[in-house]
């Protein structure tokens, strides 16, 4: 250990991924380098005192989309997150199909894109479209850092099953992860035009549209397509009790199945769309206001058949939302009302406030949910998603002694909405450091536009699981 470090945190409740307790974190450059008692720390230039309040990890958002201009892009995406506690996104890449763009070189233009703006840092997924000259450059994107890859079993990214197989193959034999977005698309077309040539399409028939059932039996598919290829793989945005069910009997036979949920699923129902109706219209849709799904989603947290909570940042523009009022399917030109809500500036609140302070699940579950296991799951660990000598200095650091209201107007993102509006919260994030340096400091960002690095991503390890409560 070095006789002085650069930085000494010392007073809070360290969370770790299975338990919390005062200790203080020396940091020297961009590490810690060590973590334990106050009076076994070495001198220090600078010391924050982070008494009475928590200190997680730097939290990961690992499900985000970040538009091109002018909607919520690096810059705006990144300033989102940085204000919003977050330390680490890994956003969905696309690359150009037309132009028969390969993944290697998208990979290339959004690293130069991201790495002019981003102020946090930042690996990358890339979904798949039904394209089979992709696979052909699968395994060097791989070799590139970039190791997992999405794919839709529904809407008009929609691919085919044996595209899936194809893929799974080569993400697995070169130590990759595939996550897939499991609804039936044949199902939901068949629903979706029915319901409109009846006249149904007023924002609360949209649910019924995609029911659990097509959640199932898609992730029910996806689980039997990883079985036969030994693949790893991951259920974005779990929404149904059935869901659920369906990825605990996976696990239970030792298949490499892990699930993410999101907070919208977690504390939103299909009533929203009665009272934001557009604005409320997420994919999968919000489930019945029974509290039946939502009360084996938290429980599926709680005792660690689920994963990851990602917000699922899908911010489309207002004025295109707008538009589904009347129709919640197409718009008056044919175009589909988009899916999706903004949501990256509102997850690290919404979980502290509901899980740690309403539901009293213990910090350190946050901790794990949010930053160890997506580390962990997407091969970013142990650089990030821990607090031990060796790993990135990312803290975040938050004052649990705060009450405040969510507003849209007091977010970056370029929607203007939030389903979340007037929702209370307790807690609040107090300062983030982002390799060592501070990066948020009582609400106000301390460094520029490109502090933000790429993190080559390696292969999935299994997440931590079990009870947390």
């Amino acid at each position: 250990m070095p006789e002085i470090v650069d930085t000494i945190i010392d007073g809070g409740i360290v969370a770790f991924s299975s338990n919390a307790f005062e200790a203080s974190i020396a940091i020297k450059g961009e590490k810690i380098v060590a973590v334990g008692n106050k009076s076994t720390m070495p001198k220090a230039k600078n010391y924050i005192d982070a008494t009475g309040k928590y200190v997680l990890p730097g939290l990961i958002d690992c499900h985000v989309h970040i538009r091109e201009k002018p909607g919520d892009d690096w810059g705006i995406g990144s300033k989102a997150a940085a204000l919003a506690g977050l330390t680490t996104i890994i956003p969905f890449g696309e690359y150009n199909s037309e132009q028969k763009e390969t993944l290697p070189q998208a990979i290339k233009r959004w690293k130069e894109e991201a790495g002019r703006e981003s102020l946090v840092d930042y690996s990358f997924h890339y979904i798949l479209s039904n394209t089979p000259y992709i696979i052909d450059s699968l395994k060097e994107a791989i070799q590139m850092g970039v190791s997992s890859y999405k794919m839709f079993m529904t809407y008009d990214h929609r691919v085919s099953d044996s595209f899936i197989a194809n893929v799974m193959e080569v993400v697995a034999k070169n130590g990759g992860i595939v996550q897939l977005h499991a609804e039936n698309g044949d199902v939901i077309e068949h629903l979706m035009n029915k319901s409109i040539s009846e006249g149904n399409t007023k924002p609360s028939d949209f649910p019924d549209t995609c029911p659990p059932w097509a959640e199932e039996e898609a992730i029910n598919r996806g689980v039997l397509l990883a079985k036969m290829t030994d693949c790893p793989l991951y259920i974005v945005h779990l929404t149904s009790k059935i869901g659920l069910n369906r990825i605990i009997d996976a696990q239970l036979t030792g298949q490499q199945v892990w699930g993410e949920t999101c907070p919208q699923y977690l504390l939103l129902d299909e009533t929203a769309l009665e009272k934001i109706g557009p604005f409320a219209k997420i994919g999968p849709p919000l489930r019945p206001a029974d509290g039946l799904n939502q009360t084996a989603l938290w429980d599926g947290l709680k005792n660690g058949y689920l994963s990851t909570i990602g917000s699922d940042h899908s911010p489309a523009p207002s004025e295109k939302k707008e538009l589904g009022w009347e129709n919640i399917f197409r718009a008056p030109n044919g175009d589909p009302i988009p899916f999706g809500a903004p949501s990256i500036e509102t997850l690290v609140p919404l979980i502290f406030s509901e899980g740690v302070i309403k539901r009293e699940f213990p910090i350190w579950w946050m901790s794990r949910m949010l930053s160890e296991n997506p580390a962990r799951i997407f091969g970013l660990y142990p650089q990030k998603g821990i607090i031990q000598p060796g790993s990135d200095a990312d803290l975040l650091i938050i004052d649990p002694d705060t009450t405040s209201i969510i507003k849209a107007k007091d977010h970056q993102s370029t929607t203007g909405y939030t389903p979340y509006e007037d929702w209370e919260i307790k807690g609040k994030p107090w300062m983030t450091l982002l390799r060592g340096n501070v990066l948020l400091n009582e609400g106000k960002l301390e460094q520029n536009p490109g502090v933000g690095n790429f993190i080559h991503a390696s292969s999935p390890i299994p997440p931590i699981s079990g009870i947390s409560h």
